[in-house]
């Protein structure tokens, strides 16, 4: 069993910057891929961006949408159970509930979030215009 708790959002002016966190419990934090997904306002849940497992083949590769690429970029800290989502250039459209996920899955379609086990409970990031 994994839990995750994400924090770091909040609001921040376009153009702007934040870093959100989402530390993990439990052990074998470094067997799971992880997710980042939001959910904008009247919006369906989309993917943004995945670090995978060290299990994985290429272990720690990282994976964005293409709206996130070059602005976004996702990091882990294995020895502290934590995943990263630095987010630069901030648009008024990233507003949204950013969630984690983890999956202990390997050989999946890291974009499709129904293949992760476990989800943290989301912080909330409004970019102002």
């Amino acid at each position: 069993q994994v839990q995750l708790v994400e924090s770091g959002g909040g609001l921040v002016q376009a153009g702007g910057s934040l870093r959100l966190s989402c530390a993990a419990s439990g052990r074998s934090f470094s067997s799971y891929t992880m997710g980042w997904f939001r959910q904008g306002p009247g919006k369906e849940r989309e993917f943004v961006g995945a670090i995978t497992a060290a299990v994985t083949w290429r272990g720690g590769s990282t994976y964005y949408a293409d709206s996130v690429k070059g602005r976004f970029t996702i990091s882990r800290d294995n020895a502290k159970n934590t995943v990263y989502l630095q987010m630069n250039n901030l648009k008024a459209e990233d507003t949204a509930v950013y969630s984690c996920a983890a999956t202990g899955k390997i050989d999946i379609t890291w974009s499709l979030e129904v293949f992760y086990d476990y989800w943290g409970q989301g912080t909330q990031v409004t970019v102002s215009s």
